[in-house]
């Protein structure tokens, strides 16, 4: 079980993405009644002492990376990329691999796994400024620019910013359960979970139209999950050609409208997993799916795992849903003969 997590930092440290790890695990909850634990969180340096941020600002740290020795989890807080680091930092990386416990990076964190030879092939993912240099500079890694953060074994890499915060409640997720995650996140005041594929907010040219009408219709999308969504309905929406609404959706999301409304509706099926007892058929129906058979479907693929295992999981210890049945539009239309889900297609 996940209980001590030491943080390392090296001069010129990233104050905020340090501050995404202590916000999670550095904030004593244990007294708030949702089943968090108090971690045992420890800040760590090659030479204790003042140690400089980013920002100007230092950070006095008292502890030795001696303390990190014992932590279940170690990470890397990012640096400048192209400083030295000392050769002690990619030993503690290293040692803490070879035991068995976690190590993650945020941000340029990654870069110092990379030279402890952590990342060799293995999937890991930095900031999407860094990501070809980092796969340049380290070919033996297997680096995605386009996703938040990625677990290959007991090796976490994340993005650059608030994919920190999802990298590190994803951890909490593995190791204590959704609910403790979800307090956490709820404290934080920030979603309890983004799936570690989705895509980075990678500089691409922005649409004319602007980003709001499209959040707006993100926003009534999830809305309205359990109904039909056809492109040519939802171009009408913004008053765009299906072509054209199909490329800009793509350049403001990063996905296509099916494969971002699927994975909204797989969230959708993991939340109502983790905090009702729901049947399977009636998850399938209020998340969208409409049959228990595409739930298992995409949430395998996505997930790589069924509902009934997830569920198992994450759900931890929940009473009984006090969700009301819910008589929506897509019910009513099922009433109606000849009505069924169909497929969105581009």
């Amino acid at each position: 079980m996940l209980k001590s997590v030491a943080v390392i930092v090296v001069p010129n440290f990233s104050v905020f993405e340090f501050g995404t790890a202590f916000e999670v695990f550095g904030i004593d909850r244990s007294d708030r009644g949702a089943g968090v634990p108090a971690f045992d969180f420890s800040v760590v340096a090659p030479e204790p002492g003042d140690v400089r941020m980013k920002s100007g600002l230092s950070l006095h740290v008292n502890l030795g990376l001696e303390a990190a020795a014992d932590a279940d989890l170690v990470i890397m807080a990012p640096f400048g990329r192209d400083q030295e680091i000392p050769e002690s930092v990619m030993d503690a990386l290293r040692a803490a691999h070879a035991r068995g416990a976690w190590v993650m990076s945020i941000c340029s964190g990654a870069y110092a796994l990379a030279r402890a030879g952590l990342l060799d092939g293995r999937r890991c993912t930095t900031h999407w400024h860094y990501s070809q240099d980092l796969a340049s500079r380290y070919p033996s890694a297997i680096v995605d620019e386009n996703v938040l953060y990625v677990q290959d074994g007991t090796i976490i890499t994340s993005a650059g910013t608030a994919a920190g915060i999802d990298a590190c409640l994803h951890l909490v997720r593995e190791e204590l359960g959704a609910n403790v995650a979800a307090a956490i996140a709820r404290d934080m005041v920030v979603p309890p979970h983004r799936d570690g594929g989705q895509a980075q907010f990678i500089d691409r040219p922005m649409p004319r139209c602007g980003s709001a009408p499209m959040e707006a219709l993100l926003r009534w999308m999830v809305e309205h999950l359990d109904e039909e969504h056809s492109v040519n309905e939802l171009a009408a929406r913004l008053h765009m050609s299906p072509r054209t609404f199909a490329r800009r959706f793509r350049a403001e999301t990063g996905a296509t409208p099916a494969a971002w409304l699927n994975s909204q509706r797989v969230l959708r099926a993991q939340e109502l997993l983790e905090t009702t007892e729901l049947n399977i058929d009636e998850i399938a129906r209020i998340a969208g799916f409409g049959h228990s058979v595409l739930l298992r479907h995409h949430f395998t693929k996505v997930l790589d795992t069924s509902p009934q295992s997830y569920r198992r999981a994450f759900r931890g210890a929940v009473g009984r849903s006090h969700l009301k049945p819910l008589q929506t539009r897509a019910d009513q239309n099922r009433s109606k003969p000849g009505s069924r889900l169909k497929p969105l297609e581009i």
